[in-house]
């Protein structure tokens, strides 16, 4: 028997584990970029945006910044770090239309909707993410992913983020489901799996880039291995 096959519910992560977020989020500045006539490198902004946008979702995480200074605070560090000058108004704008045009593009994980489909007659699936609700419901219709979950639990709706224990509550709580026949699968160790563990859930760590991990702790490196797991 494969070690999570007795699970019933399975609660993934949305961004960076099935919907690829560094992949849209550039489709996404690229086009209000071009649309301002901004001339910018978009690789030399990605390459500041990426770290400083997980920077700034920890800081939302942990309730020491608000959504709106989220989305204005990661834009201007990153042109204050390519030493260009962008009027603030320009950069509520940009802020503002980022979020409109992100949910527009659909690129998925490689293997997303086959896992998705080998687990759906299986078990029941599940969305737990501390994205905003109306920009994650647009990702996932226009993905076509709604079809397969049962619930979606955001950090709005909870009142809380991961890794609170309280958003794992609550997804339970949703889903009708028992938490020790659930399981967890999601990228960030902070907010998923440690979460997920802290709150008692069984999880499996979607490790993109290989980071080290303790041993033998249950991962992936590609969404279909977890046929190996489930």
């Amino acid at each position: 028997m494969k070690p999570f096959q007795y699970k019933s519910d399975i609660f993934f992560d949305l961004d960076h584990t099935l919907w690829d977020f560094e992949k849209n989020s550039a489709l996404a500045f690229e086009t209000i970029f071009k649309k301002h006539e901004l001339k910018l490198d978009l690789e030399n902004f990605l390459e500041h945006y990426i770290p400083t946008n997980l920077k700034f979702w920890k800081l939302y995480r942990e309730e020491k910044i608000s959504q709106e200074e989220l989305r204005y605070q990661r834009l201007k560090e990153v042109f204050d770090l390519m030493n260009r000058q962008v009027a603030d108004d320009l950069i509520h704008l940009l802020s503002h239309e980022y979020i409109h045009y992100l949910p527009q593009f659909n690129h998925l994980y490689d293997g997303a909707k086959e896992i998705l489909e080998y687990l759906y007659p299986n078990y029941n699936l599940h969305i737990i993410t501390n994205g905003f609700q109306s920009v994650q419901d647009g990702k996932m219709k226009n993905s076509d992913l709604l079809k397969y979950f049962k619930t979606i639990t955001n950090s709005e709706s909870a009142g809380v983020k991961k890794p609170n224990p309280t958003i794992f509550s609550h997804a339970i709580q949703l889903a009708n489901a028992e938490k020790e026949k659930s399981l967890m699968i999601g990228d960030s160790w902070e907010a998923d799996i440690e979460g997920a563990l802290n709150f008692g859930m069984d999880a499996i760590f979607f490790n993109e880039f290989n980071v080290p991990v303790e041993n033998n702790f249950p991962q992936v490196n590609h969404l279909l291995d977890l046929k190996n797991y489930l």
